[in-house]
């Protein structure tokens, strides 16, 4: 059978309109050859978003938005359409995030945890994230004032170190190192004093501990020892001071009255002690037996005589 030009013709224009409705639709986001499910969501603005961009999950792209579409009251509706294989809990949160510096969007599915799940049709709660360049844009009004002050402070530093001041700094910064060595040489000084002292506290609590435990070991002499002083305290106490005391006392004024005798030229011992003319003859009968005795050694034959045969010849 033979096929004609116009049949042939016609034929190749249905397969073109065929395939320009196809790829329209695909370029839309819809896919002829499958069922989606749809869902909804509104947004204020949707900067950067267009048709064809992706439905993600954790970066897993399930589905993409089909259609845009401005509302009475200035909101967009936004049509998704997600593949059926997935299921996607009711409370799940439609959220605009970018993707890119140039300020592109994708739609991610922030799942929720309801155990009812949306079916197709239903509306999904709606979020949007601000794009990257609007999350930099205060960071970068930050950093550009954080830099002109930098600048200004550089200036400044600029007009204060002065070659004097350099100067100055550089023998600052030596006085310190000197100053630092000298703590280090005294921090080693007190280190060797205290490691001396150590030793010696070491000794005296060695001593201390050795007196601890003699008083330790004599507990039983030293508990006797005051047992002995309390019964000597006690015998003290019961002895009749008080008639020692008042004897010693008489015997003191006695004393006392022999001394004034004395002193008022009253008896034997006041005329001995006071009298010049009997110390003048003591002092003359002194000198007397001194000279006698001086010429006893002298001339004893004067005062004593020997003989022989006996008798002293006149």
């Amino acid at each position: 059978m033979k096929i004609s030009n116009e049949t042939k013709v016609g034929i190749l224009a249905s397969i073109a309109i065929a395939i320009f409705i196809i790829g329209y639709n695909f370029l839309k986001g819809n896919d002829v050859f499958s069922s989606e499910n749809e869902f909804y969501a509104k947004y204020d603005k949707v900067d950067g978003l267009a048709i064809s961009k992706p439905v993600l999950v954790n970066g897993y792209q399930i589905g993409r938005v089909s259609s845009l579409i401005l509302q009475a009251n200035g909101q967009i509706l936004v049509q998704f359409k997600v593949d059926p294989k997935y299921q996607i809990p009711s409370n799940t949160i439609a959220r605009l995030e970018s993707t890119d510096l140039l300020g592109s969007k994708a739609v991610v599915f922030d799942l929720g945890n309801s155990l009812k799940y949306a079916i197709d049709g239903d509306t999904l709660n709606a979020n949007v994230q601000a794009n990257i360049m609007e999350q930099v844009e205060p960071v970068q009004k930050k950093a550009q004032m954080i830099v002109s002050r930098l600048d200004s402070v550089l200036t400044s530093v600029n007009l204060i170190l002065n070659p004097d001041f350099q100067k100055n700094i550089n023998r600052s910064f030596t006085s310190i190192a000197r100053t630092l060595e000298t703590l280090e040489s005294t921090s080693k000084t007190v280190d060797g004093a205290v490691g001396i002292q150590a030793r010696r506290i070491d000794v005296i609590l060695a001593n201390a501990e050795s007196i601890s435990n003699n008083l330790k070991n004599n507990n039983e002499k030293i508990t006797s020892m005051l047992k002995n002083m309390d019964s000597f305290s006690t015998q003290l106490a019961n002895t009749d001071i008080k008639t020692t005391i008042d004897n010693a006392n008489k015997a003191v004024m006695e004393l006392q009255t022999s001394v004034n005798k004395i002193n008022s030229g009253t008896g034997s011992i006041a005329l001995l002690l006071n009298d010049q003319k009997l110390y003048d003859n003591l002092n003359n009968s002194a000198k007397n037996l001194d000279n006698l005795m001086i010429d006893v050694k002298s001339n004893p034959q004067r005062y004593v005589s020997f003989s022989i045969f006996g008798g002293r010849k006149d």
